[in-house]
């Protein structure tokens, strides 16, 4: 009977060595018989691969069988830390399987000696301008690969662009001194090629030429490139231009060929295990779960007071002792990956393994996430896969075709001639662009593998992943508006495959998702059949809990309501629900990126627009006097709530001083707030107040736990309190927005889980040096006979309680 040799290769494209081991299993018995049992296992060998990572191959003997025969196989991967990961991470297309393993029939007509079937973990060392090594035994001489998923193209080559940064849409601008380099097309509509001498071609400017079907020439820039040579907003729409790289849109000009593996620390490069191997200071540990950060949320962008243009990485290096100060343990940074012109937030990326240039570029944010990490402070970056940059012209908007159903990176359902018009067939998903195909697999990679890279490459410590309702649950025909289940189904397919392989390279990573639905998969453990992630968005924390968002009385507004009247019951136990619900892996915030000045909101028949949380507490009255008291107390009020609730908590930048200035989409580099000057002068108090209420939180174990227990809520006296708890632990917080102090005798409160036990006052929000009245209990303890408790409480603040065992 003919045999035949299949050879496995698992090829991680990581540069970094976390694989100890792999496992092939497969469902075949010793002799390479299928069989219906216990999946056989066999060792894996582990090698460099030519793009010098590590690979993971194995060389099997299958007997002859029928070729339609399907043959099932996978690897387990055993990590550097002891973990254990099954290492194929995407879903079959099929629908209704959720099977993470792959296929293959024997080729008993091929006259290639061995079968290959192999897996790419990652494609962020393979596609694009990389290092190949046909000797990966010698990994002093790489040479250059050049690769690109063009599966429509006739033709592909590679065109230098000369000293301007760009190519017009008619080849000018391109070096006549360096001669174009042709692709091959591979069988996977990858095209590629090799070329000696890697570091000859570092720095240069480059574009894909392709050919369409048509026989079209149009210039691409690299999907997978790691710099792009515009760091401003000038887009000469494909006209000649003989201007500054400088001057240009990152989005449309040329692709930069850089050293991945080589760091330029003030003109002189050096290696990156050089650059990192003083990340750790001993004593500043990075937190490694959810429930233990507080998260910042930074805008690079909106850094730079007093300064034209946007924020850089240099800015915000500068903003960390402040940080320090404040003593927030994680920065959430908004995108940053390459999008349209220099003033964004960042909500729509073009290239996602290219640092934005306008703030530094990739240099800039390695060494912004290592004084980070010295100073035991995580980094996680927001990230968008729900649409592309608004412009992709260029970059992934009709690649390689000119055929919209053939409009590789983009879902278009159906053929042009089924609509009456052609962006019939393109999805909507109530994010600001068309949804990214996410039944292809390839461009589920450009998405996974950025993250990878982002890991491998800058030791991000994990993902806030943007609207990921719209991935899996808002996708819709664009001119029908029919719910494409489809969709749907492929993009919860992508979310899975997203958090296993993130998990798998990096196990401490901590993955978030701005997730509105009530889909309990989101957040289930992968290995009890969920998405994965750790925590979600909680939007309706804020509606409660601030409400200048929105409309309808289904919410507390507690903030917005108690500003519009001082006198009227306020929905305390709307509020408490949702701190209830915020123990359920939540993150929880007062104020974000997308409510200070972006969003629109009712108030009977009158339409307002959302303020920063210090102007919603006085309805934006002149923070002047007394006002500003009151201001401040109800900020605090909030800022109290969100950050003892048994959710995660995240505030905006800026919250900490009182920043007043909208921050919009569209001015917020023209509304910077000079955040240090308003730390010593009128934000000093609310500073100092900042930084206690988050130690208390971050060195206390009950505070940090997801535990919760309601005590009371009371709607007419406007007063709420619970119990945050472990075995060991408990504190009892109680606030009010009542506008007088309850102060004689107190304010009393009965629960059994106060009975009998001794309650200190640890923290009062109204204190004198954070700028109260100091109505409180002055540090006193009391005994909660059966239960009962009367304290002190202050007007529109809180007290906390800890149990004194």
């Amino acid at each position: 009977m003919p045999v035949y040799k299949v050879r496995f290769i698992y090829d991680t494209g990581i540069k970094r060595d976390i694989f100890e081991y792999a496992i092939l299993k497969g469902n075949w018995d010793f002799r390479g018989i299928p069989t219906t049992g216990t999946w056989s296992e066999v060792p894996m060998e582990k090698r460099l691969g030519t793009d010098g990572c590590p690979v993971f191959t194995a060389d099997l003997i299958f007997e002859a069988s029928d070729e339609k025969t399907v043959f099932h196989w996978g690897v387990d991967l055993q990590l550097i830390n002891g973990c254990r990961k099954w290492g194929i991470f995407s879903e079959e297309s099929d629908s209704n399987s959720h099977y993470r393993y792959l296929t293959f029939n024997l080729d008993c007509k091929s006259t290639e000696k061995v079968q290959l079937e192999t897996y790419q973990l990652s494609y962020h060392r393979y596609l694009g301008a990389q290092k190949y090594y046909p000797n990966p035994f010698d990994q002093n001489s790489p040479h250059l690969r050049f690769a690109v998923w063009a599966p429509n193209a006739k033709n592909v080559q590679v065109v230098f662009g000369n000293s301007s940064g760009y190519i017009a849409d008619d080849g000018f601008g391109i070096d006549k001194k360096l001669p174009p380099v042709p692709l091959k097309r591979q069988t996977n509509g990858i095209w590629e090629t090799t070329r000696p001498d890697f570091a000859s071609y570092v720095g240069r400017y480059y574009m894909f030429e392709i050919k369409k079907k048509n026989g079209e020439i149009v210039y691409r820039t690299d999907i997978y490139s790691r710099s792009q040579a515009g760091r401003g907003e000038n887009d000469p729409k494909g006209a000649h231009y003989r201007g500054s790289p400088n001057d240009l849109d990152g989005t449309k000009s040329c692709s930069v060929i850089i050293d991945p593996d080589a760091v330029k620390l003030f003109g002189s490069p050096i290696s990156v295990s050089t650059f990192w191997k003083d990340e750790f200071t001993s004593g500043f540990d990075i937190p490694k779960q959810v429930e233990d950060l507080v998260i910042y949320e930074l805008h690079v962008g909106a850094l730079g007071f007093g300064k034209p243009g946007p924020g850089t990485f240099s800015q915000a290096l500068n903003l960390l002792p402040y940080l320090e100060e404040l003593g927030v343990n994680a920065i959430e940074l908004l995108p940053i990956s390459e999008f349209n012109g220099d003033k964004s937030w960042g909500y729509g990326t073009s290239h996602f393994l290219a640092i934005e240039s306008s703030a530094g570029g990739r240099e800039a944010l390695m060494m912004f996430v290592k004084a980070c990490h010295q100073r035991g402070i995580a980094v996680l970056m927001d990230v968008v896969y729900n649409h592309y940059a608004h412009d992709a012209n260029r970059a992934q908007w009709l690649f390689d075709t000119d055929s919209h159903s053939e409009n590789i990176y983009y879902w278009y359902e159906g053929h042009e001639n089924d609509y009456p018009e052609w962006s019939g067939g393109y999805v909507n998903n109530a994010s600001s662009g068309w949804a990214p195909r996410y039944s292809e697999p390839m461009v589920r990679h450009l998405f996974v593998d950025s993250a990878v890279m982002l890991i491998d490459e800058f030791h991000i410590d994990g993902f806030r992943v943007d609207q990921t309702t719209s991935i899996h649950n808002y996708n819709s025909l664009h001119l029908i508006g029919t719910e494409l289940a489809q969709a749907n189904i492929h993009g919860a397919k992508f979310l899975l495959e997203f958090c296993a392989t993130i998990q798998a390279v990096h196990p401490n990573a901590i993955l978030t998702a701005e997730d509105h639905s009530t889909w309990d998969r989101v957040t289930m453990p992968i290995e009890k059949g969920g998405i994965g992630f750790h925590a979600t968005w909680y939007s309706d924390f804020y509606r409660h809990l601030i409400g200048d968002k929105g409309e309808g009385t289904d919410y507390a507004r507690l903030l917005l309501s108690a500003a519009h009247d001082a006198s009227t019951p306020l929905k305390m136990d709307y509020f408490e629900g949702a701190l209830y619900a915020s123990q359920f892996k939540k993150i929880v915030y007062h104020e974000n990126h997308d409510e200070a000045g972006n969003s629109r909101y009712k108030l009977g028949e009158q339409e307002y627009t959302s303020q920063r949380t210090i102007l919603v507490a006085v309805n934006g009255a002149p923070l002047v006097g007394p006002t500003r008291d009151f201001a401040e107390a109800r900020a605090r009020f909030a800022t109290g709530m969100a950050i003892l609730s048994p959710g995660t908590p995240l505030f905006l930048m800026g919250e900490e001083v009182g920043a007043t200035k909208a921050y919009t989409y569209n001015k917020f580099y023209e509304n910077k707030e000079d955040l240090y000057t308003m730390k010593k002068e009128s934000g000093n108090q609310l500073f100092r107040f900042y930084s206690d209420l988050i130690r208390l939180r971050l060195n206390n174990p009950a505070l940090r736990s997801r535990n919760f227990e309601p005590i009371l809520s009371s709607n007419s006296d406007r007063v709420i309190a619970f119990r945050r708890f472990t075995p060991d632990q408990e504190f009892v917080i109680i606030g009010s927005l009542n506008n007088q102090p309850f102060n004689k005798p107190g304010y009393y409160i009965f629960h059994p889980s106060l009975s009998s036990k001794n309650w200190r006052e640890v923290f009062n929000s109204d204190a004198g040096h954070y700028g109260g009245s100091n109505w409180g209990n002055a540090g006193r303890t009391f005994y909660a006979h059966e239960g009962h408790f009367t304290v002190i409480v202050p007007a529109n603040g809180f007290v906390v309680f800890k149990r004194i065992w």
